[in-house]
């Protein structure tokens, strides 16, 4: 084989274009007609207006009637808070997930729902730990999975719930995994109620997981804060000191997020 999907580069013309188109717009010139766009880009002015109608039918770009003018949209705008939210929160997060990582000694995760996927934007690995777990930054994961996609989803809606089943059904991970709908919706009412969840070996055969839920300041469940650590390795007495630590983090990432708890309690 010459060479591995990684190194290999597909270029698709017509993507190509629609990227040029939406890469020429900047502060100094947010917008175009259609032919400054051509002669700016140097390509077929029908090729333009075709490029520039889907672009306009998918929100990533505006077109003024009145001023004949194309415009960055507004889905650009929401991709970019995506974006954005993700960087802030990680920034945010950072000092408390080295904190809780050095007082528990276990790896540590953070987790968030993008495009109807979990995926991991911050890791913090215990050196001195014999197992490294596979989840890297950036890695992405089925909605359900783990530790992490349990306390996100139990904070969607049902219809969401719903949609997300439809597009990743449950399946057996390991012996210990539920793949029946009724008994995860039943989990993920309890995970709302207690406020975490305690993952017990059904990503990882032998691992145990323990997360809770980060807020922002209008009370939405934004992430979620884990901690992995293999099982053998806590009694009771350790687990409920990694479930209590591991909603504290939570909660003070939430708190540094602009979310102001009412009513909090902690018994664990």
């Amino acid at each position: 084989m010459a060479g591995s999907e990684k190194n290999t580069f597909y270029n698709n013309k017509s993507l190509e274009r629609a990227l040029q188109i939406l890469r020429v717009f900047n502060a100094e010139r947010p917008s175009f007609t259609l032919s400054e766009l051509s002669e700016t880009l140097l390509i077929p002015k029908a090729t333009v207006l075709r490029l520039c109608s889907t672009l306009v039918h998918y929100e990533f770009l505006r077109f003024r009637r009145e001023t004949k003018h194309y415009s960055l949209g507004l889905k650009l705008f929401e991709l970019g808070s995506v974006v954005f939210a993700s960087f802030s929160l990680r920034r945010i997060a950072v000092p408390y997930l080295l904190r809780l990582q050095e007082k528990l000694r276990r790896t540590v995760f953070l987790g968030i729902l993008q495009d109807g996927e979990l995926v991991y934007i911050d890791k913090k690995e215990e050196p001195l730990n014999p197992i490294r777990f596979a989840s890297r930054i950036g890695a992405r994961r089925p909605p359900h999975f783990g530790m992490l996609g349990n306390v996100l989803m139990a904070h969607l809606s049902d219809n969401d719930v719903t949609e997300l089943l439809k597009k990743y059904p449950l399946a057996a991970i390991t012996k210990r995994t539920i793949t029946d709908e009724t008994l995860l919706r039943k989990r993920l009412g309890l995970i709302r109620s207690q406020g975490y969840y305690i993952d017990r070996e059904e990503a990882f055969e032998g691992i145990t997981g323990v997360a809770a839920p980060v807020r922002d300041f209008s009370g939405e469940v934004v992430a979620s804060v884990g901690v992995g650590f293999i099982s053998s390795a806590e009694d009771d007495k350790g687990l409920k000191r990694i479930v209590r630590e591991t909603i504290r983090t939570a909660a003070a990432i939430s708190k540094a997020m602009g979310y102001i708890e009412q009513n909090a309690s902690l018994s664990i």
